[in-house]
């Protein structure tokens, strides 16, 4: 069985706890998701099955988009709600406007510091684990990008308190922590800010409003009607640009071998090879001495 999943994942589990929920409802061993998400964290989880988990890489790299609360008054140790606290201030006075204008710094390429409280790994351990165990390891600067940052009309809690929330809808590249995104636009405000909530809204293709929860593929796992969930691999990865190629081509492919071609892509990027409608591989837009070819990278056989 094979395919990507739109999955709505709940707050509260791990995202690995996710997966083996859809090992036990599938009955496959081979599965794996597109892009964690905190465990205090809701929304789309993309799930790869079978043969889909070569594609990971792919979907793992489109852009994303997140609701988020922003609380503003208040840092941790976990730049989220979850942390122990660190410092307060009196966030009374900070308006709409003042965040707006704070935000408006962050939009395009940034440079941001991953937090310790995420799956980057080093010296072959996930950094929240060297943080549960009281170390912070110095990490670099990475550059991401934000597409978009809008804050919501109106303060989620009321006038006169020390801390405020306010919404943020964020679009943003692979490997952007919202968690960071929030801590940054606190201290520009001089007052501090942490991630109270957060929703993934979209993971390239895949939105909110199309995904499943584990207790619907519960049901459709007893009823029989599991494949209805399933997106093929062309399809899932349909924003990445596709060519038809013929059955001498195809056969060339599933050699290994590449094909000369005519087209506009980019060298280096990568492309979707169909034959018959059919995924069958992944490629690469390459320059050699007779010309412009496809390198094949993945083929599924």
């Amino acid at each position: 069985m094979d395919g990507v999943l739109n999955v709505h994942k709940p707050g509260g589990p791990t995202s690995h706890d996710v997966v083996n929920s859809i090992r036990r409802i599938f009955s496959i061993k081979r599965v794996g998701h597109a892009g964690t998400l905190d465990p205090m964290a809701s929304g789309v989880l993309v799930v790869c099955l079978g043969k889909a988990t070569r594609i990971v890489e792919y979907l793992t790299s489109t852009q994303k988009e997140y609701k988020a609360v922003l609380t503003l008054g208040i840092t941790t140790d976990t730049q989220d709600s979850t942390g122990s606290l660190i410092s307060q201030c009196d966030a009374s006075n900070i308006s709409v406007g003042d965040v707006r204008r704070a935000a408006c710094e962050f939009i395009g390429e940034i440079e941001q510091v991953p937090p310790m409280i995420s799956a980057i790994k080093y010296q072959g351990k996930p950094l929240y684990k060297h943080a549960r165990e009281g170390r912070t390891i110095e990490r670099q600067a990475r550059l991401v990008t934000i597409y978009l940052i809008e804050v919501g009309q109106k303060w989620i809690c009321g006038e006169g308190t020390a801390t405020r929330d306010i919404e943020l809808t964020v679009g943003c590249s692979a490997g952007t922590y919202i968690r960071t995104l929030c801590a940054d636009i606190g201290e520009a405000l001089d007052c501090g800010g942490v991630m109270s909530s957060l929703q993934r809204t979209r993971v390239g293709q895949f939105g909110i409003d199309n995904a499943v929860s584990l207790e619907k593929l519960q049901q459709a796992g007893i009823e029989g009607r599991l494949l209805q969930y399933l997106t093929p691999m062309s399809e899932a990865l349909a924003d990445m640009p596709g060519m038809e190629i013929s059955e001498i081509e195809a056969q060339r492919i599933e050699h290994g071998m590449p094909i000369g071609v005519d087209t506009n892509i980019p060298t280096g990027e990568p492309i979707r090879l169909t034959n018959k409608g059919n995924l069958l591989a992944i490629g690469m837009v390459a320059e050699s001495e007779t010309g412009t070819t496809i390198q094949p990278r993945k083929v599924f056989l």
